[in-house]
């Protein structure tokens, strides 16, 4: 595995430090897409913060604004090149440096027209240059060079960079970058590049570092988190193995055995490479979470080919019933994509089926929208638009009905609860979630946040549950 070397990033950190001192600048930063770009844009914040900068919320306020970018949903396209517009008065009247930096930066096409229609632009980084802003920064501010700082996809493994995260109680810890799975409508390993895993040792220093500090709860994060240390063991690269740890399963086993974290959930894993081992490590390890978020993207078995998921329906709901028998009280789940090039009303229908069967406690749907670079957007028959939106309708009309029954399920029952802060909808309340990723309200003193509470289910509200009562607190910050 290689890793960065970032001793050279660190000395910039200082210079452009020294730079900014007693400026009182500020930054903002827009982050889009998934808790991979979160993680990152809490890295980003990070280095900032070790340069002076302190944080707005207020993008109008700003002296450096960060986009950092995805590239999975076309409408991100038109968003970003919204808020770029934005910024150009900005620029003019307070010389605001604009940088952009994550997966949409991978793609030429967004790079050409950034070139063309958008020349203020200062910096531009790629997904896998994100340890060079201190630089780039450095050189926009002290020469006032525009920066096109974009690598390989291929990349390096980057560790030792500071970190400002955004929750004192929940944190995500990357595991492993890119994908190999080339999934028909994906961009993905096309902008993050080939599966790499970091080193065992880097990863629990992290979480164990994490846990000192007072979080309790750790998302592990990955393209497929199930391939974690697969193809470096398949391509014989040296990885230090760590406390035991040579797969996913046996990083879950040796995170559940560090003192002070108490939950612990991963995304996303695949369904093809979901093992045995894995199973019997949520089964076996208390802390892990037995909600597993399980990627389905189509029942119909044709397009599920069409995708190149390489599983079919009926593969699926086998994996389903195989972890419902041996992982107790074990929910799932998923996300699917409607209208998929050349879906038909009974491959529609295949997906509804999956979709009853199962009882998912949460999908994650989205209309299908074609991505440049794809094999799917060079698919013939397209869905149109209307057909799309019918089908997406119905399936929120089934999945909305079942959350409301599998909400039924939680009423009159005693919860953990790790209570994460006060309700956006009433000051008065506090707001947690359970091991299922429910959101529990209830009322409570404002010390009992970043503590986990067992709670009695009172009612349903289909996007939450009621909490009454503080039985007994089982952890403490």
């Amino acid at each position: 595995m290689q890793v960065a070397n970032i001793e050279e990033e660190l000395a910039y950190i200082e210079k452009v430090k020294q730079i900014n001192e007693n400026k009182k600048l500020k930054y903002y930063i827009l982050t889009m897409g998934c808790q991979l770009n979160e993680n990152d844009s809490e890295k980003i914040a990070g280095m900032l913060e070790k340069m002076n900068y302190v944080r707005t919320k207020e993008m109008k306020e700003a002296d450096l604004v960060v986009f950092n970018t995805c590239c999975v949903r076309e409408n991100a396209e038109e968003k970003l090149f919204g808020k770029v517009g934005e910024v150009k008065k900005q620029k003019e009247e307070k010389g605001t440096i604009l940088a952009i930096g994550g997966c949409m930066m991978q793609e030429e096409h967004i790079i050409k027209k950034l070139k063309q229609s958008y020349p203020y632009v200062d910096i531009i980084f790629g997904t896998h240059t994100l340890h060079k802003l201190p630089c780039d920064l450095y050189k926009a501010l002290k020469e006032n060079k525009k920066i096109r700082n974009i690598l390989d996809i291929e990349g390096q493994i980057i560790e030792g960079l500071p970190i400002t995260r955004d929750d004192k109680t929940r944190a995500s810890v990357t595991i492993m970058n890119g994908c190999n799975n080339f999934c028909s409508y994906c961009i993905v390993p096309y902008v993050r590049g080939r599966e790499r895993s970091r080193n065992p040792k880097d990863i629990l220093e992290e979480i164990k570092d994490l846990a000192k500090q007072g979080y309790k709860e750790i998302t592990l994060l990955g393209q497929n988190v199930n391939s974690y240390l697969r193809v470096e063991k398949e391509k014989q690269i040296a990885f230090e193995e760590y406390e035991g740890v040579n797969s996913f399963a046996t990083l879950l086993r040796a995170v559940n055995k560090i003192e002070g974290i108490e939950r612990i959930r991963f995304v996303s894993p695949h369904p093809k490479d979901f093992t045995d081992d894995v199973i019997e490590a949520i089964k076996d390890c208390e802390k892990v979470c037995k909600l597993i978020h399980l990627p389905l993207q189509a029942g119909s078995t044709k397009v599920l080919k069409e995708m190149n998921r390489k599983y079919t329906k009926e593969q699926y709901l086998s994996l389903v019933e195989k972890m419902k028998n041996r992982i107790p009280n074990v929910v799932f789940t998923t996300d699917i994509i409607v209208g998929f090039p050349n879906e038909t009303e009974e491959d529609f229908e295949d997906t509804l089926d999956v979709v009853r069967k199962v009882k998912f406690e949460q999908v994650f749907m989205f209309i299908y929208s074609r991505r440049v670079g794809t094999p799917g957007d060079r698919m013939e028959n397209q869905i149109p638009e209307e057909i799309k939106h019918k089908r997406f309708d119905r399936l929120k009309e089934l999945v909305e009905s079942q959350i409301e029954e599998n909400n039924q399920k939680y009423i009159g029952t005693t919860q953990k609860v790790m209570v994460e802060g006060i309700s956006k909808n009433n000051p008065n309340m506090l707001t947690g979630r359970t091991d299922s990723n429910k959101v529990v309200v209830f009322e409570g003193d404002k010390s009992l946040i970043g503590t986990m509470q067992e709670l009695e289910i009172i009612s349903e509200h289909k996007w939450y549950l009621k909490g009454s009562g503080v039985w007994s607190q089982i952890s403490s910050k």
